[in-house]
């Protein structure tokens, strides 16, 4: 499958909300698309965990995630629960891959989704996995870290960030 071009910020349709994708056959060689460019994505830039279709173009609700070993392909999922324990971190994002925000997320979520056979799977996520989730989740709302700043200085390029925090020295 073909590695696709990863739209940017500014590109109108990142505020688009994603449409739900009808069947497992509609969304099979999408995810395949997905997978090889987070693939591409991380080979060039060295980081890379999860990707929303709408990020290559396709407004459509379908998240590709890898994290510690195991892909994860979600079709049209929707969000059951939010803790109200929040947690702060530098957020980055492939649409915006020399920009970190700092955002508020909640420690752990709750998501259901369609799965491959067309069942309906609950997913439950804290810590890391969980700010990936809702990161993935506000791009199929037309949702961007930009927007959920948590002031004004929490913008910095990466390179800045990576300065601050003593990276590299």
């Amino acid at each position: 499958m073909p590695t696709r071009r990863i739209i940017q910020l500014g590109d109108p349709l990142l505020r688009v909300v994603s449409a739900p994708v009808p069947s497992p056959e509609e969304a099979g060689a999408l995810f395949d698309d997905l997978r090889d460019t987070l693939h591409e994505f991380r080979r060039t830039h060295g980081f890379g965990r999860g990707i929303s279709a709408v990020q290559i173009g396709e407004p459509k609700r379908l998240i590709y995630i890898e994290l510690d070993g195991r892909a994860w392909r979600l079709r049209n999922p929707a969000c059951e629960f939010q803790s109200e324990e929040k947690l702060r971190l530098w957020d980055d994002c492939f649409s915006f891959p020399n920009l970190l925000v700092q955002v508020e997320r909640s420690v752990s979520v709750r998501i259901r989704y369609d799965g491959e056979a067309g069942d309906v799977q609950r997913l439950e996520a804290s810590g890391a996995f969980s700010e990936l989730l809702q990161h993935e989740m506000d791009h199929l709302e037309g949702v961007l870290a930009v927007g959920r700043a948590i002031d004004r200085n929490s913008l910095r390029t990466r390179e800045e960030h990576e300065r601050q925090a003593g990276v590299g020295s």
